[in-house]
């Protein structure tokens, strides 16, 4: 085996298993939900761990998933009050979320999501992009951007209208509404849903096919049907431009408010345009 190559992550954990399966980690952090959140650090190494993998002879297979109650829990607030503050914080997690999107497209290792709980922002993005996604059916599939007051960036546009259709997804996205497990595997956003004692072992189940896969014909394959969304990424470049515009008015610092003091927003003042 070569040296590791994510010894110098903090904010994610690794697991090896056979036949070339990594397990991916989301830990729990400061969340008090019991939930992982992208906070500065996070996040940069969620966008960067896919360049790793792509990278590494040692890895056949994927397994991301999250630690506690849910999969993942958004985006740290403390983050986004710093990007609403700061240009420069601004920018490199426009890079950075930019990177994230292309970066889970172009890992030619094929990626397996098992999302148990809530499942939201920078961890979803790894969720819904994953080459084969599967969802405990107690899940709740939440895009909570335009609930904090700026646009659905992400992978949003890229991917949720491929999957679902645009109907659905302007329904789920316009309104934030939550999709469960079932809905999400009814209406495609998800490949798979079972129940949440089942989830793990049916994505290493998975993963582990995969993994004992024909290596070019799996990863030429994944390769050729990205280019459905690499054929969407002007779209997916706008939706990100504008959601970080976003962050620079003064809905954003309702979104924040109102999460803060657990209360419905109060989105009434006049638009711009």
């Amino acid at each position: 085996m070569s040296q590791d190559p994510y010894q110098h992550y903090s904010s994610l954990q690794f697991k090896r298993h056979p036949n070339g399966v990594l397990e991916v980690i989301m830990g729990a952090g400061a969340n008090k939900s019991g939930l992982s959140t992208a906070d500065h650090h996070m996040h940069r190494e969620l966008a960067d761990v896919w360049r790793d993998i792509d990278r590494d002879p040692d890895t056949r297979a994927v397994v991301i998933r999250g630690e506690g109650k849910g999969f993942s829990g958004g985006g740290d607030l403390s983050l986004v009050e710093d990007m609403a503050d700061n240009f420069d914080v601004r920018a490199r997690v426009w890079r950075e979320a930019r990177d994230l999107v292309y970066n889970v497209i172009n890992c030619s290792k094929p990626i397996v999501s098992a999302m148990h709980g809530p499942a939201v922002g920078a961890g979803l993005v790894a969720g819904l992009l994953a080459d084969i996604s599967i969802a405990a059916k107690t899940a709740r599939i939440i895009d909570g951007h335009t609930r904090l007051g700026v646009a659905a960036g992400d992978h949003a546009a890229i991917v949720w209208p491929l999957l679902c259709g645009m109907a659905k997804a302007k329904y789920y996205l316009l309104l934030c509404e939550p999709v469960s497990g079932e809905e999400a595997e009814r209406i495609g956003l998800v490949s798979l849903t079972v129940d949440e004692a089942d989830l793990l072992p049916k994505a290493f189940e998975v993963a582990d096919k995969l993994a004992r896969g024909s290596t070019t014909a799996i990863r030429w394959t994944k390769y050729a049907l990205n280019n459905w969304l690499r054929s969407a990424g002007p779209s997916f470049d706008a939706s990100l431009a504008l959601e970080f515009m976003g962050f620079a008015g003064p809905d954003v610092r309702e979104g924040i408010a109102s999460l803060r003091e657990r209360r419905a927003p109060d989105y009434s003042g006049d638009a711009p345009f």
